[in-house]
């Protein structure tokens, strides 16, 4: 009997045929295949080419071209089976996968490899509960025929118990279950993204490194690590069970590759009749033959929108003549753009178009993706924004088909403040804060700093500094008196404290000058945009003067000054960009920014419309002891060096759930600054800047306690805080 949710698939199965049999056989329209932006030079390399009927459509990322696909603003795709997971689970019946990429070895073969577990024939294993106690021979940590592939079906076999104890992360709940089924193994590879709790980790389970070359190091490079390692491992090292693929298998023992698999081709040493394959039912099959799998790993292929199942015929003409054309000339958009891999692989038709979730289920490995063992506590991230609330549940979704667990959560609050309670109160578990966001959360909200944004090769600091333009007079910040400026917005580091602290140095700005938000009013008299200066957290008094935000525009594209001098993106001045921005469009005459910022904004680094234009060239910093220097020496021309933006978390959270916040964050970090074209972490989301973290960062790293960078800062802060004191005093 056909269920509800199985009718899409079902009506698809249907309609694929008959619209392939009807479909024209030339058509002079040109289909839009999304790209990356990152590759968009590339595929406009490809789109050039003779009898190419292509145009690129760019998206900040994959995830941002699988919603243009399904709403039909570009036609296709290239994706991995992890995108065809996230397709799937958003709008199942609107995709189809209609070309496979597959290796010119093997092209007739269903799947990119199949995963099998090897053993020695005289194995007396009878079912597969017989496997515990075995020695098990692995890939590595984290991977999917070694370890993903295993860990899911011995658990749907309850061959392996629950992976659910609150008080380990759920990285934990897995290999302490390895470790008790196996007595011992070789699992090499970084147990967690934090060095820290890796090395705990592989003490405290290092029977899971007993079978390694190297147990004590129990990473790669190992000679018993990787798919033909588990093998030797296998055959040469003590191991009983080996988890691999069929194509190394076939290696291993001399089998002919994509051909047949009982003839041997090549006396490698190893005897095939020695040994068997595994089958999950508990049965073995002989190594000369058809592998029994637990699950296959897709090819990757191409995505296409619904409505162009009667135009896949000349769609798939124009892959493969786009695939022939990139061989023959070797162009870098033969896999940048189309994921092909010169003289390895190619764009092979399947038998007919299929949904993306059919297209997993029938190698048996949507649940591989979609494993979830541990503990239901997401890390849920507290933001302050609705583009804010929507880059981070694309995160969650990306990160969870990429195997990042705990899977991420997403908390909406109103202001940063809001945010800070929900984390002490356990409604929210972490927030990207700049230095003087994170002492308020320290001090005001017992919260702890657990990672840090780094930043290139200046880790985890970076420069506040003032911007101005080249043609501009000002020559010291004694010319600043009267001119206008743009702030990121009050209370923050680059922005606010550390000018503050500038002026109250130099002596521009006295103690009897107090309060603060009156002292740089008054100096800035030209007027200002400091977003937050009139919001009550800021203005407890109701005293900041309304100068400061004289500058601010709200939301200028869409004409809503609703959101003026607000501290978040629906203020167009907000942020290091927006401040940079106010510069750039005359509205002010100095920004307070970080060393970055106007790189990150000219020169091309920035497509919008305001900043298309731009030239880092027009653009100086101005000296805090006097004079004038080129944007690139920022680290002689500042005002001070502060520390990068943290991850702050609860105090109350035990080791546990520290430890499960650092592996998640930093494995997304990891995979993201390093594949951005999955998804841009680290970067604008929907036209809006440094949401969740800084656009500038480029990583995260572990912080187990606050920073001298941090306590330095307490100072700056504390200098600017005593012109605040004194105003309380005089008042």
């Amino acid at each position: 009997m056909k269920t509800a949710a199985s009718l899409p698939l079902l009506l698809l199965g249907l309609l694929l045929p008959a619209a392939l049999e009807a479909a024209p056989t030339v058509s002079a329209r040109k289909y839009k295949i999304c790209v990356p932006e990152i590759v968009l030079n590339e595929c406009n390399n490809l789109a050039k080419q003779d009898g190419v009927h292509l145009t690129c459509v760019p998206a900040r990322d994959r995830l941002e071209c699988l919603d243009k696909v399904h709403t039909h603003k570009a036609d296709f795709v290239p994706v991995d089976p992890e995108d065809m997971y996230i397709a799937a689970n958003n709008g199942d019946n609107h995709f189809a996968v209609f070309k496979e990429i597959r290796t010119k070895e093997e092209p007739n073969e269903e799947f990119r490899y199949e995963a099998v577990a090897v053993i020695h024939k005289n194995q007396p294993l009878r079912s597969v509960q017989d496997l515990r106690g075995l020695k098990s021979c692995h890939t590595g940590v984290g991977r999917n025929v070694g370890y993903k592939i295993p860990l899911t079906k011995l658990s749907n076999l309850h061959v392996i118990g629950a992976m659910n104890d609150k008080s380990l992360t759920a990285r934990e709940n897995e290999l302490r279950e390895l470790s008790n089924l196996f007595s011992k193994a070789c699992l090499v590879g970084n147990w967690s993204a934090d060095p820290e709790l890796n090395k705990r980790l592989k003490k405290q389970y290092s029977n899971l490194c007993a079978l390694c070359e190297h147990p004590d190091i129990c990473n790669y490079p190992d000679y018993y690590s990787g798919y033909d390692g588990a093998l030797r491992c296998l055959s040469d090292n003590g191991g009983e069970v080996a988890w691999t693929k069929v194509y190394y298998v076939k290696k291993h023992f001399g089998i002919e590759i994509g051909g047949d698999p009982t003839v041997v081709v090549n006396q490698t040493g190893y005897d095939p009749n020695d040994y068997a394959y595994f089958c999950p039912d508990g049965t073995r099959k002989p190594i000369l033959g058809r592998a029994c799998r637990w699950a296959a790993r897709p090819w990757q292929g191409y995505l296409a929108s619904d409505d162009l199942l009667n135009e896949v015929p000349q769609l798939r003409q124009q892959l493969k003549l786009a695939n022939t054309l990139g061989e023959q000339q070797d162009a870098t958009w033969l896999n940048k753009v189309l994921l092909i891999l010169k003289d390895k692989t190619v764009a092979v038709d399947n038998a007919q178009p299929i949904s993306p979730q059919a297209y997993l289920n029938k190698a048996n490995y949507s649940d591989v993706i979609g494993r979830n063992f541990g503990p239901d506590d997401p890390v849920r991230f507290c933001v302050t924004s609705t583009a804010g609330l929507a880059k981070c549940r694309s995160l969650s979704a990306g990160a969870f088909s990429r195997d990042i667990r705990p899977k991420l959560g997403c908390v909406a609050k109103g202001n940063v403040r809001e945010c800070l309670a929900a984390i002490r109160d356990g409604d929210a578990d972490v927030i990207s804060l700049d230095g003087g966001e994170a002492l308020t959360a320290v001090r005001e909200y017992d919260l702890k700093p657990i990672l840090s944004e780094v930043y290139g090769p200046l880790q985890d600091v970076y420069y506040a500094v003032a911007v101005i333009k080249k043609n501009s007079n000002y020559q010291s910040f004694s010319d600043l008196r009267g001119a206008k400026s743009c702030h990121t917005g009050i209370g923050r580091t680059a922005g606010w404290v550390v000018p503050l602290y500038t002026l109250l140095r130099l002596g521009l700005v006295q103690r009897n000058e107090c309060p603060a938000a009156k002292a740089v009013s008054d100096f800035f008299s030209g007027g200002s945009c400091a977003p937050g200066a009139l919001l009550s957290d800021n203005n407890p008094t109701g005293q900041n003067p309304s100068k400061l935000c004289d500058l601010c525009v709200g939301n200028a594209a869409k004409n809503d000054v609703s959101t003026k001098c607000y501290p978040d993106v629906g203020e167009d001045y907000f942020g290091y960009t927006g401040a940079f921005r106010c510069l750039a469009a005359g509205a002010g005459d100095v920004a307070f920014v970080k060393h970055s910022t106007v790189f990150n904004n000219t020169d091309g680094h920035n497509s919008e419309a305001w900043a298309r234009d731009l030239k880092s060239g027009d653009y100086e910093l101005l000296c805090p002891d006097g004079g004038r220097k080129p944007l690139d020496q920022f680290e002689s021309c500042n005002l001070a060096a502060v520390p990068g933006h943290l991850v702050v978390t609860s105090k109350t959270k035990n080791e546990h759930q520290l430890e499960a916040i650092r592996q998640a964050l930093l494995a997304a970090a990891n995979l993201y600054s390093s594949r951005p074209e999955l998804f841009r972490l680290f970067g604008p989301y929907e036209g809006k800047h440094d949401l969740l973290f800084k656009d500038s960062a480029t990583g995260l790293k572990p912080v187990y306690e606050e920073s001298q960078a941090l306590r330095d800062y307490e100072q700056v802060q504390g200098t600017t805080r005593a012109c605040e004191s004194t105003a309380a005093k005089k008042s």
